[in-house]
This record gives structure tokens, C-alpha cells and sequence, in this order.
């Protein structure tokens, strides 16, 4: 196994470098640390091509589990990188890693690819700016089983370290696309999904939507709200009674709620 101790290196360059999404797009490689993140890539399909190991904390049994291998021979085309602990703690984005972290390659989707339910339910992001938030929702859609969780016209990349954090890894086993709002609306339409828009004006409450049809909720941010390309096309505006001082909350909490609210009325299948 390489051991890196340089930060002179071209493959720990290289590493560092995709801290920054204008790498991480260039190169379509992305960064996964953490035990139970590392399990949720490797469910979901993700393959690695590099593992860098930190020399001084590295657990070999957390890192045979996460890779479901029994031993490091098991690992067929996949470059295995020792680095000098200061040079891991450089890299490493949280301070719980379990001593390992993968370079992955991405893999995008396309729209056609989405697998839906009998009656589906779809959470759709625009112009999404914070990964933290949009972490949070697609673990939201993991928690409720949503079909999908569809970026439109997105800010923030979905391999942004803090998506995979804040999605607890559920960004690799949820079905999560991106596509443009018009891509998405022709979607909707061509499946019959109803789109309901959180927004405040000629708005019905939340809790007396019917959510039982197949429908699509349409998130915005705090700072812009839904553009209008949604609104004029939304088949009902829906919002969630604010009783305190503030008249809107966290994207991620009112997706949460409206969206617990679609599967409580489908009895929570």
C-alpha cells in the first residue's frame, strides 16, 4: 500500500482539490467519509477508485464492515492510499471518520430513470442553495419512503460534503435527480402527478390538501420562495399555519411536515 506523507503529492493534491465543487464537476469524483455514510454508498451502488486510509486511526474491522468485504483482496481496481495522519486531518470535513475515506465517482441520473409507485410521492427542491437543508429533506424522503426527491435549477451540488452528512448517506439509496424546472413540470405532466406549491398566497392549509392522489410538492428557499414558472402551473398552493411572529420556517422542516402529513393520510404506506 502507497504511503503518502507529502502534501507536495499530485494524488493528495488531487484529493484536496475536490473539497471544491468546481472540482468535484470537473472530475465528477466526490469525496464519502464516515462509517455509516461509507455502508450507504456502497448500498446504493456507488463504487469507489480510490480509499485513503489515515495511518493513526484507521479501525480495519469498521472499514472491512463498511465495504461489506471480508479482506482488503476482495477490493479488485480500487487504489488503496495510506496517509500520514496530519495530511487525513487536512482533508477530512468532520472529526468522526472511522480512519477511511473514499473517492467516488458520481453517477448521474436522468429523469427516465425514476422508478415510480403505484401512487407516487415526490418531493421536488428549487434553486436549493443550503446542503445542510437539502441533506436533511432527502433523509426526510428516506424516513417517509417518498419516491424521489427531484433538484431543479439547484445551487449547491449534490455531492457538497455536507449533503452526504446531513442526509445520514440516504442521498445514495433515495432516488435523487436533477433536471431543470421545465424537464421536471414535463415529467409531472406526462405521469399525471399533481403539483401542489408551498406558498403563502391563495393557499390552502397543508392538513386539509388532499395528499392521497399522486402528487409532487414543490419546496423553495426562505430567502426567494417558488419562482413563478411553478406557481403558474401548480394545480393548488398549500401552506402550514404559522402561529408564532415569523411567517415561514426551515425548508427542510416544512418538507418534513408536509410531507408526513401526505403519508399519514395514505396510512403510512
Amino acid at each position: 500500500m502507497l504511503t503518502i506523507s507529502s502534501s507536495a503529492n499530485p494524488k493528495y493534491k488531487q484529493l484536496l482539490s475536490l473539497l471544491k465543487p468546481r472540482e468535484r464537476k470537473k472530475t465528477g469524483l466526490f469525496l464519502v467519509e464516515g462509517i455509516k455514510e461509507i455502508e450507504m454508498a456502497i448500498a446504493g451502488g456507488i463504487k469507489p477508485v480510490q480509499i485513503f486510509f489515515s495511518e493513526e486511526i484507521i479501525s480495519t474491522e469498521n472499514v472491512l464492515k463498511a465495504l461489506n468485504i471480508k479482506s482488503f483482496s476482495d477490493i479488485n481496481n480500487v487504489e488503496a492510499i495510506l496517509l500520514t495522519d496530519n495530511l487525513f486531518n487536512n482533508v477530512s470535513y468532520r472529526e468522526t471518520t472511522g480512519g477511511i475515506i473514499l473517492v467516488c465517482k458520481s453517477n448521474e441520473k436522468k429523469l427516465n430513470d425514476l422508478k415510480l409507485s403505484p401512487n407516487p410521492l415526490i418531493i421536488i427542491l428549487e434553486s436549493v442553495e443550503k446542503p445542510g437543508n437539502l441533506g436533511a429533506i432527502i433523509r426526510t424522503a428516506d424516513a417517509a419512503k417518498a419516491d424521489a426527491v427531484i433538484l431543479c435549477d439547484a445551487l449547491t451540488d449534490l455531492y457538497n460534503p455536507n449533503v452526504i452528512r446531513a442526509s445520514l448517506g440516504t442521498v445514495f439509496t433515495t432516488q435523487v435527480f436533477t433536471a431543470s424546472s421545465s424537464e421536471a413540470i414535463s415529467f409531472l405532466k406526462t405521469n399525471k402527478i399533481k403539483i401542489f406549491a408551498t406558498y403563502l398566497e391563495s393557499a390552502e392549509w397543508y392538513h386539509e390538501t388532499d395528499f392521497t392522489v399522486p402528487c409532487a410538492i414543490v419546496m423553495g428557499t426562505e430567502s426567494t420562495g417558488i419562482s413563478k414558472t411553478w406557481l403558474d402551473i401548480a394545480d393548488k398552493n398549500i401552506k402550514i399555519p404559522m402561529l408564532g411572529k415569523i411567517d415561514s420556517m426551515n425548508v427542510s422542516v416544512a418538507a418534513a411536515v408536509t410531507t408526513f402529513e401526505a403519508k399519514r393520510q395514505r396510512n403510512f404506506k
